[in-house]
């Protein structure tokens, strides 16, 4: 079992609880050593004075706020420590918020919560249900590792949750951020608008996390292994190009023909597609576009269908289009 990264007590009123905190994501990355080309010579980085080129023993850095060019404040380590919130020992929520009120924007990192024994399940289960029962998130500020952090505590399935937060200073302005953001949001025809809600019913399917892959840790790994090998490096393919802006509606138009549809007549504007069945097909699969076949693996619900490529869809399919079509065949028979 894992060992908590912090412990303490959760409380709400004069409700305590001793709980520890635990890492609920972990880091699937590819992590590389810096070496230099040609040899097995690890790189390591140095503190260096940028002036001088020497290297800087660690006792001699100090933090320094720079005010202008070349100016700064400088703050030694022992002046920051003096005024560091320490290491808090208390999750106390201060008050509850509805989850359907909070931007999902400002939530950071989660972590998991549990109770710190078994005799502390009823008052830690006490919570969790009433949490449940109103979708609220109790509000609190704690302090991990010399930081101060504003955190919500949830329910997550069977658990209590604790997710990090930003405060409101740290959340960007997109109108500062974005160069070309329109002043109002463009409003589409009621054709095009029409045409975009029907393909997205069309391409619409159950969140299922696990279809889901890191598929650039993937060909990382499988780069390794080709170069291990001696095998060839294929390259990526190109992105696709941006779509035009007056082209919007001929490009939805062959987004729907792709995916099976037909675009939506004028006087059938607020129209959206109601169903996406596919019809068992009889003929070959091959003839299929990606999109029909992602449809018809929906219906029959293939595990992994959301990151297959299209040949990879089409080679799941196959063996159970075989089973189907020897049906119709003894059916037909008998």
């Amino acid at each position: 079992m894992a060992r908590p990264i912090w412990t303490g007590t959760l409380s709400f009123g004069l409700v305590t609880v001793p709980v520890g905190l635990y890492s609920a994501t972990e880091d699937h990355s590819v992590h590389f050593r810096q070496l230099q080309r040609g040899t097995s010579d690890r790189v390591r980085n140095q503190r260096v004075n940028e002036r001088t080129g020497e290297e800087v023993e660690y006792r001699e850095v100090v933090k320094g706020f720079e005010l202008a060019e070349g100016e700064y404040v400088v703050l030694e380590p022992a002046e920051l420590e003096q005024i560091s919130p320490g290491r808090s020992k208390s999750i106390e929520i201060s008050g509850f918020v509805d989850l359907a009120e909070v931007d999902p924007i400002y939530f950071d990192k989660t972590y998991y919560l549990g109770p710190r024994g078994k005799e502390y399940a009823r008052v830690y289960g006490l919570l969790h249900r009433a949490l449940a029962d109103t979708n609220r998130a109790g509000l609190a500020t704690f302090v991990m590792r010399g930081k101060q952090y504003l955190a919500a505590v949830r329910v997550e399935g069977e658990v209590l949750v604790l997710q990090t937060m930003h405060y409101a200073e740290e959340v960007r302005d997109p109108r500062q951020e974005i160069d070309n953001l329109p002043e109002t949001v463009a409003e589409p025809s009621e054709k095009e608008l029409a045409a975009a809600r029907q393909l997205i019913e069309m391409l619409s399917a159950e969140w299922n996390p696990a279809d889901y892959h890191d598929g650039y840790t993937e060909q990382v790994r499988e780069l390794v292994e080709a170069k291990l090998a001696g095998r060839e490096v294929v390259t990526a393919a190109p992105a696709p190009e941006s779509t035009n802006v007056v082209d919007l509606m001929a490009v939805l138009e062959r987004s729907l023909q792709q995916a099976g549809g037909e675009a939506p007549e004028p006087a059938a504007a607020t129209a959206v597609a109601t169903s996406t069945h596919v019809d068992e097909p009889a003929g070959d699969l091959t003839k299929l576009s990606k999109a029909e076949l992602y449809r018809l693996a929906a219906e029959r619900d293939l595990a992994g269908r959301s990151s297959m490529t299209r040949d990879q869809l089409l080679e799941a399919l196959q063996p159970a289009q075989r089973k189907s079509a020897k049906k119709r065949t003894l059916r037909a028979v008998s």
